[in-house]
């Protein structure tokens, strides 16, 4: 298959996603371009016969510029087999209300867009202390304190599950 992967990441953890993404498709015999979103607009997804979209969700909702890029393309998309990789640490949770949470996330994206992914997956993202401020810094403590769990500002923490991911990429490539 030929795949188009758009991304948009704030603190790298969906781009680096998006990467292990690129290369376990390459791997599989997949011909894969990998694009930001911001340069994605204009992009003949006509040429592709399959499309990741990746985005990381913060106060739940997802980058501006994939958001722009869905609306924009969600006529192309609809043609094409899709995958949303939605990139949170809430993901990380088994809890029912987290979950429906995400969901939400989901829905109010599709609305905003007008497309309606063909499949949706939920990755745990990751603690990027090296690349917060320290106000983010901070919040994102208190965020993980509320989950009874103690970070180290000093220590970025991944919670990305990757052979998942990988069993996510080769079902939806069974399509």
């Amino acid at each position: 298959m030929k795949i188009a992967i758009v991304y948009a990441t704030t603190e790298g953890q969906t781009r680096k996603i998006v990467r292990f993404c690129a290369d376990h498709l390459i791997d599989a015999g997949d011909s894969v371009e990998v694009i930001h979103a911001v340069d994605a607009r204009d992009l003949d997804l006509a040429r592709f016969d399959g499309a990741i979209v990746a985005g990381s969700i913060h106060v739940m909702h997802y980058q501006k510029e994939l958001a722009e890029f869905a609306k924009v393309q969600a006529g192309a998309l609809a043609k094409l087999r899709t995958l949303f990789l939605s990139v949170s640490l809430t993901a990380a949770s088994n809890d029912p209300e987290d979950r429906a949470g995400l969901a939400d996330c989901v829905a109010e994206f599709s609305a905003k867009t007008g497309w309606t992914p063909g499949q949706v997956a939920h990755v745990a993202g990751a603690f990027m202390f090296s690349e917060y401020d320290f106000f983010r810094s901070w919040a994102m403590r208190w965020i993980a304190a509320q989950r009874g769990q103690r970070v180290s500002p000093n220590e970025d923490r991944e919670y990305t599950d990757w052979q998942a991911l990988a069993a996510t990429l080769d079902a939806w490539r069974a399509g």
